[in-house]
């Protein structure tokens, strides 16, 4: 990171790896997804003392239903036991939890817990965690296109234009991501802010995620940084 250039506003990770992390320490996937703990924990850090104002992190995908029931059992699990775990944390730290994905389909013990962490959280003006949580870019796409039709006595299609649209996405009022972050090698946004990524700035590493630490983020930071960044213009 250039301390004397600008930091990303918003950063978004594809936490990718686990299960191929785990693999190659003879070790089942399951055991990947706990040990990839560490990995949220640093980048959260690291933003909290760089005052990066907004993270997003690709918790659980709408695909990701169709793994084993074992797994996504554990990983529910695990997300209900993060958040019982770390909220006193995240309070102390001036962090607001926000949501976004459709996690009525979720278990109602982890639901009642996200909820919880969000009313608890709701006044913090620090950084912005932004979990996705049965989420994908085309549900929220989707979504927003079915608010619309039922809002449709209120729209007026002369002056209807994407600042508009985003108004019905769940992602109102949080900046586009400036920097989208995927990490295990594969290149490929894979359902994850369609529209918000238009502009993003992408960053692809090797390193599995339960590897990636502040060192990695740094890294990817940096190129950011010295990336020429031009909206379509000269």
């Amino acid at each position: 990171m250039d301390k004397q250039k600008k930091l990303p506003n918003h950063i978004a990770i594809i936490m990718d790896g686990n299960g191929r992390w785990a693999k190659q320490r003879n070790k089942n996937r399951i055991y990947g997804h706990n040990q990839a703990k560490k990995s949220v924990k640093e980048c959260v850090e690291y933003c909290v003392e760089h005052k990066i104002k907004f993270l997003s992190l690709f918790t659980f995908s709408t695909e990701n239903w169709n793994r084993p029931k074992l797994e996504v059992k554990a990983l529910m699990k695990l997300l209900n036991n993060v958040i019982k775990d770390e909220i006193n944390h995240l309070i102390e730290q001036n962090i607001k939890i926000k949501v976004i994905g459709d996690i009525s389909k979720i278990p109602v013990k982890t639901e009642i817990n996200l909820k919880k962490a969000i009313d608890k959280t709701k006044n913090n003006s620090g950084l912005t965690l932004i979990l996705a949580i049965n989420y994908s870019g085309k549900w929220d796409i989707l979504n927003a296109t079915k608010k619309i039709l039922l809002d449709k006595n209120q729209i007026n299609l002369k002056i209807f234009n994407d600042n508009i649209f985003e108004n019905y996405l769940t992602t109102t009022n949080i900046p586009e991501p400036e920097l989208i972050i995927r990490t295990s090698g594969e290149h490929r946004l894979s359902n994850f802010y369609l529209w918000q990524a238009a502009y993003s700035e992408l960053f692809f590493t090797d390193i599995l995620w339960p590897d990636f630490n502040k060192k990695e983020l740094n890294n990817a930071i940096f190129e950011f940084q010295n990336r020429e960044r031009r909206f379509g213009s000269l």
